[in-house]
């Protein structure tokens, strides 16, 4: 991929997260395409055992069912005390259809015995593109942050109420968006991958 796409194709339905890159690659001639797009697409398992297995995965078999440039990412929460988990399983943590409410009062629940001093969490997301021709590329974020004893804040999504992010004193919940993408895991991804596109732009 030597030069840059003129359309990519972003592996989700999901209008925010399709239209959050739109934001930050706003700058570049390139055409972002989501999934509700591509009706006909199918549905990828996320059966990998790490986040970059299952973002693979899912922007391979798009890129050669749609012959587009495919970006797909997975990410999840990470918790030291539980040995890591529930890592790839986050979304379905508490089991399929299971509320973000849920997911987060089981951690808690898990967790209860835990002193505050070993509460140490990382939320964790991979970027994956793909182009139709085999070339690949991972762009991953980091953020580190403790998991506290109840759910504060009403922004965000998942697991945001119980990530506390010590540098600000607030949950993911209480940040308001743009603050959040400034630190977040997804946020530090995004700008790998933008600065990767930026470079593919330079003559």
């Amino acid at each position: 991929m030597p030069h840059l796409p003129q359309k990519i194709l972003i592996a989700t339905k999901n209008l925010g997260k399709v239209n959050e890159i739109r934001d930050l690659i706003q700058d570049l001639p390139i055409e972002f395409l989501s999934l509700a797009e591509f009706p006909d697409a199918p549905d990828v398992v996320e059966d990998g055992e790490t986040f970059e297995e299952n973002a693979l995965k899912k922007a391979r078999t798009l890129a050669l069912a749609t012959g587009l440039v495919t970006l797909a990412d997975d990410s999840g929460l990470c918790v030291e005390a539980l040995n890591g988990r529930p890592g790839v399983l986050s979304a379905r943590y508490s089991g399929e259809g299971s509320s973000d409410e849920e997911k987060c009062l089981r951690i808690l629940e898990e967790m209860s015995e835990i002193p505050d001093s070993e509460r140490y969490a990382r939320f964790v997301c991979v970027l994956a593109l793909a182009d139709p021709g085999g070339e690949e590329y991972v762009f991953r974020g980091v953020c580190e942050g403790r998991i506290i004893r109840e759910l504060k804040g009403t922004k965000g999504f998942g697991y945001d109420p119980i990530f506390l992010y010590e540098e600000e004193g607030l949950t993911f919940a209480e940040m308001d968006r743009q603050s959040k993408n400034l630190v977040s895991h997804r946020g530090l991804a995004l700008r790998k991958f933008g600065v990767f596109l930026e470079q593919r732009a330079r003559p």
